[in-house]
């Protein structure tokens, strides 16, 4: 469990703490949740928007997938009405595909944080299953990124950068309360679109690729939730 989770969950913690000491209901305003989760990218180039290199016909990309602890805070303005925030961060790297398959690494270290809050909707009416829809804006923060041994060979590139970009997302899910004292069960699954864009630089600093993508990840969660 990395050092800037642990931070981020101890702050949704601490700004809950107060709130934590009423007794833990299945039907609380506020909600917190931890989770694990699988983040899956897509990666792909959907544009080429400069290059001052020779790529190949078919040439593409693709993102590495990565598993992390996530945490989350709902807030229920009813029964049926939420908003939510969670917070991670999700380290990738990105490899070539089509024409450049098995160049890997053109891209390394990428470490993001999908900064997401969601209002979602909550089905009511059937029993201890609270299945929910939501969806809301999203912000890649981009912490670190830099070229990798694919870039450096494939493209003589000496540095390279993911740009942090403003995508959306939209969610499923569901919620199962495990008793009466707030404790339950959650699944949910989210859906980004976002496209970010990458740029390599030579050793001057002149501009080698710039590439847009498809990063387009699913987020598949599964976790414990404490309602109150």
């Amino acid at each position: 469990m990395n050092a800037k989770f642990l931070s981020y969950a101890a702050g949704l913690l601490a700004l809950a703490a107060p709130m934590a000491a009423q007794a833990g209901a299945p039907d609380g305003k506020v909600q917190i949740k931890l989770l694990g989760t699988a983040v899956l990218p897509d990666g792909g180039i959907s544009s080429i928007r400069s290059a001052t290199v020779t790529l190949p016909a078919k040439t593409d990309t693709t993102a590495s997938d990565n598993f992390v602890p996530t945490a989350a805070i709902e807030y229920f303005f009813t029964n049926n009405l939420s908003v939510e925030t969670i917070c991670c961060t999700t380290a990738h790297h990105v490899n070539g595909a089509g024409a450049i398959a098995g160049v890997n690494n053109l891209l390394d270290d990428v470490l993001i944080v999908p900064a997401t809050v969601t209002v979602k909707y909550h089905l009511t009416g059937l029993g201890p299953i609270k299945p929910y829809v939501g969806a809301g804006p999203s912000y890649f923060l981009v912490l670190d990124s830099k070229v990798g041994a694919g870039g450096k060979a494939a493209l003589g590139a000496s540095s390279a950068d993911l740009k942090s970009k403003v995508g959306a997302a939209l969610q499923a899910g569901v919620d199962i309360p495990l008793g009466s004292k707030g404790f339950g069960l959650s699944l949910d699954a989210k859906r980004y679109f976002v496209k970010p864009i990458a740029t390599f630089y030579n050793a001057s600093g002149a501009k080698l690729l710039e590439t847009r993508h498809d990063l387009d990840p699913w987020v598949l969660s599964a976790g414990i939730a404490y309602r109150f």
